[in-house]
C-alpha cells in the first residue's frame, strides 16, 4: 500500500460517516502528478481521491452513492454537492444558508485572484461542523478546521478556490456561511 493509498483511507475516515471508518481499495494508479485512489466504503459508495506524494488530499469526492433506501438522494448521508458562489454586484461578500445531512459535504466554488483576501465563516445553528479550503491546483489552503474558527488569509494563486463545508456528526446540521474576497 502506498502513502497515497494510507492517505485516502484516513481522509475517508474523517470524511466518510460511520460508513467510512472500513471499505476497499477498488484501484489506485500512481503518476507523477498524483495518485488517483478509488474507494468502497462499507456503505457501498465510491469514492474517488487524489492523493500526492506528501501525502496531502487534492479531492475526495463520492463518484457513485449507494441509496439506503431512505428517499430522495439530496443531501444523502455522505454525499458532496458543489455550488458555485456568485457575489451581487458591487458586492464583496455573499452569505448562504445550508443543510448537511451526517456524512456529507458541500462544496463552495470562488473564483479569485493571486493576493486578493479570502474571508471564510461557517456558523452551525445545531451541532458541529468542519471545513478545508482548497486552492485551484488542488492543494490545500487550510487543512480540517472547527467551525468555531473562521478564516481570513491572503491567497496565492489564481482561479477556482474550493470550500468544502462537512457534517462529520451523526444527525442534520443547518448553519449559514459567509464568505468575503476582496
Amino acid at each position: 500500500m502506498s502513502e497515497a493509498d494510507d492517505a485516502c483511507i484516513d481522509h475517508l475516515r474523517q470524511v466518510g460517516g460511520p460508513d467510512g471508518q472500513s471499505g476497499t481499495i477498488e484501484s489506485s494508479e500512481f503518476s507523477e502528478a498524483g495518485t488517483l485512489v478509488m474507494l468502497r466504503d462499507a456503505g457501498g459508495t465510491l469514492w474517488r481521491c487524489i492523493a500526492y506524494k506528501d501525502g496531502s488530499i487534492g479531492e475526495m469526492s463520492v463518484v457513485e452513492a449507494m441509496d439506503d433506501g431512505g428517499g430522495a438522494m439530496a443531501g444523502a448521508e455522505g454525499s458532496t454537492e458543489s455550488r458555485r458562489v456568485k457575489f451581487d454586484a458591487g458586492s464583496t461578500g455573499a452569505e448562504l444558508v445550508g443543510q448537511l445531512a451526517p456524512g456529507a459535504s458541500q462544496q463552495y466554488v470562488l473564483g479569485a485572484k493571486n493576493e486578493q483576501f479570502l474571508y471564510v465563516r461557517v456558523a452551525p445553528r445545531n451541532g458541529t461542523l468542519d471545513y478545508v479550503i482548497r486552492n485551484p491546483d488542488g492543494s490545500e489552503l487550510l487543512g480540517l478546521m472547527s467551525a468555531d474558527k473562521e478564516y481570513r488569509g491572503q491567497l496565492w494563486q489564481s482561479g477556482d478556490h474550493v470550500v468544502e463545508v462537512i457534517n462529520r456528526g451523526n444527525s442534520s446540521v443547518g448553519y449559514n456561511v459567509i464568505f468575503g474576497i476582496e
